[in-house]
């Protein structure tokens, strides 16, 4: 366990929070923005639904290899590719006008989101001491029910008025001053070899 100093590390939870909210936004955009994916894309509406499906599919395959796989490394550059791979497969789904190319930006954005909910709990739990784990974790993951509270009804409101492209290039800029934010405020944190 490591510990931040004596005040309690509510930046780097709410950097964690943050992770968690981009990781539903991500996921759930498209759900409520189908027709102008649809006409976007030249696509039809149920080919637009697969995108939340196979983001799913990425988490689902890709979480435990990927937590094996980064398992010893240190915790706070983990997390800093988990939000560098939104930025990435978020500014693709932005620009990309190839199915094809933008189902596997889709699926890579799902692996990254199935790392980050591998890592955002224990990583928040080991920068406190446990008589604060609960809070700590309960701050970490706020970013789950503010994304599908709010985050959602956001992204297809700005969807609608913006454009879909636009939405998912915000989500990109988000990330980004998420990576800034977590390269300031987390501290590092070693991975374990067992």
């Amino acid at each position: 366990m490591q510990k931040m100093n004596d005040t309690f590390p509510y930046m780097p939870l709410m950097a964690f929070a943050m992770t968690g909210f981009i990781c539903i936004m991500t996921e759930t955009i498209p759900a409520g923005l189908l027709p102008e994916i649809s006409k976007g894309m030249n696509i039809s509406l149920a080919s637009a639904g697969q995108w939340v499906t196979v983001y799913a599919l990425g988490s689902l395959f890709a979480a435990i290899p990927l937590t094996i796989v980064t398992r010893s490394w240190n915790r706070k550059y983990v997390l800093l590719m988990t939000v560098a791979g939104f930025f990435i497969f978020n500014t693709i789904t932005a620009l990309s006008s190839n199915v094809y190319l933008t189902l596997l930006a889709r699926l890579g954005a799902g692996a990254a989101a199935g790392l980050a909910w591998s890592l955002l709990a224990g990583f928040s739990r080991r920068i406190v001491e446990p008589l604060h784990q609960g809070r700590a974790m309960a701050i970490a993951m706020a970013g789950t029910p503010l994304a599908l509270s709010l985050g959602v009804p956001l992204g297809t409101w700005l969807g609608h008025y913006l454009g879909w492209r636009l939405t998912f290039g915000i989500m990109s800029v988000l990330s980004l001053l998420l990576m800034i934010w977590i390269r300031i405020s987390v501290p590092d944190s070693a991975g374990r070899l067992c």
